[in-house]
């Protein structure tokens, strides 16, 4: 079996391939219209007799971390035809992808995963978890005055995007949109209308992508900088009252609604969503801000990575008092006198990346060795961020 990128050749096959796995049709119309939009070196495929049997696309993007921008390495459509299943196929692509992406420098890759417990045994773990509400209009706040206005801006991508960024650098996870994302993914997924809040300055500072059906308040993307943007969208929201009877809301798991509402009795669930996986340590780590200190931290960590050899030693990773750091893989001599701690690339993933912190994973066995001592020194250099993606591929 052979894998290879696909070529404009294989388009056909892989359309088919993908409405089979994830059950969607499309006419023949319809498959010719998007050909022009078919980008082959995206997508890996593992061939058997010339015959596409899985394939999964490998998306170039950019996420904020500590309100850094990283290359990130994004998987989707992953796929494969029944009976090629469990035959380790899938498994193939997805170490292959890995090296395509240590190759493109995406020190960090995330996707949306059908199961949890599969993408974690190829060392993904999971990114964030979204917190939704169902709102009856009977808990909405009271109508605020705020000194500001509420404007509808459909597809107005500069003023949208300006927000975005403001609100995109204070999480961990957010994508860098570009023009073309909010074309093509961001505004067909979130159909309907922006509503923009205004300072009494004129300056905008929260958005909400929302649509209106069958007297229901669907808000797509919920985006506020301060408590004035809160109070303006939300009173802009009960100006719906006579057109809908509840409201859906999507938000990060550190949202406060609840607390600031008069009632909190409306239905609020945890879900988790996408998951995250460190591809190439060393570069990630020399990449990622560190808290700033008044002195050096050495830590010793023996990663294991059965899908990503590259990341598999003893590291010494040296956080330098401005935070920056140095990694550097050691010898099984060298590291024998060292106070060294234990974790897969998945807890390790899971603490950088702000999911869980240091103390969280001792206390659950997932740091071995000198965990006591590693985790209180992780803890007074990894920055408090929350997890949070707007997005989806």
């Amino acid at each position: 079996m052979e894998i290879r990128q696909l070529t404009t050749d294989d388009y056909e096959a892989s359309k088919k391939l993908s409405m089979y796995a994830f059950q969607f049709e499309m006419s023949e119309e319809a498959i010719e219209a998007e050909r022009s939009r078919f980008v082959p070196e995206r997508y890996f495929g593992i061939f058997a007799d010339n015959r596409l049997a899985a394939q999964l696309t490998l998306l170039p993007l950019q996420t904020y971390i500590n309100g850094k921008l990283f290359d990130m390495g994004g998987i989707a459509n992953v796929s494969s035809w029944p009976e090629m299943r469990r035959q380790g196929l899938v498994a193939r692509l997805i170490r292959h992808s890995l090296g395509e992406m240590k190759r493109a420098g995406q020190t960090v890759s995330f996707l949306a995963p059908f199961s949890h417990s599969f993408y974690r045994k190829y060392g993904w773990e999971n990114l964030l978890d979204l917190k939704k509400y169902t709102i009856e209009t009977s808990f909405f706040p009271p109508r605020a005055e705020t000194g500001g206005r509420v404007e509808r801006r459909n597809e107005d991508i500069g003023l949208l995007n300006g927000i975005y960024e403001s609100y995109a650098k204070r999480y961990n996870g957010m994508l860098n949109r570009t023009e073309h994302w909010w074309k093509t993914s961001v505004f067909p997924r979130k159909k309907g209308h922006a509503a923009v809040y205004f300072r009494a300055d004129g300056k905008p500072s929260g958005y909400a992508l929302y649509q209106v059906r069958q007297r229901e308040l669907t808000v797509h993307e919920y985006i506020v900088l301060d408590d004035e943007a809160k109070k303006g969208l939300w009173t802009f929201f009960a100006n719906h009252d006579s057109m809908v009877d509840r409201a859906y809301l999507t938000v990060p798991i550190d949202d406060t609604l609840p607390f600031e509402w008069a009632n909190p009795r409306f239905k609020q669930e945890i879900e988790p969503y996408f998951m995250a996986r460190i591809v190439d340590l060393k570069r990630f780590v020399e990449q990622y801000p560190f808290k700033e200190t008044d002195r050096k931290t050495d830590l010793y960590i023996r990663v294991t990575d059965a899908d990503a050899s590259w990341n598999e030693a003893v590291w010494h990773i040296e956080v330098g008092p401005s935070g920056a750091a140095r990694a550097q893989a050691l010898s099984e001599a060298a590291a024998a006198d060292k106070p060294v701690a234990s974790c897969d690339i998945q807890t390790l993933t899971a603490m950088l990346i702000g999911y869980a912190d240091a103390a969280t994973m001792v206390k659950i066995s997932r740091i071995g060795g000198a965990a006591e001592k590693t985790a209180e020194a992780l803890m007074s250099v990894i920055p408090a961020r929350t997890t949070y993606m707007t997005d989806f591929f």
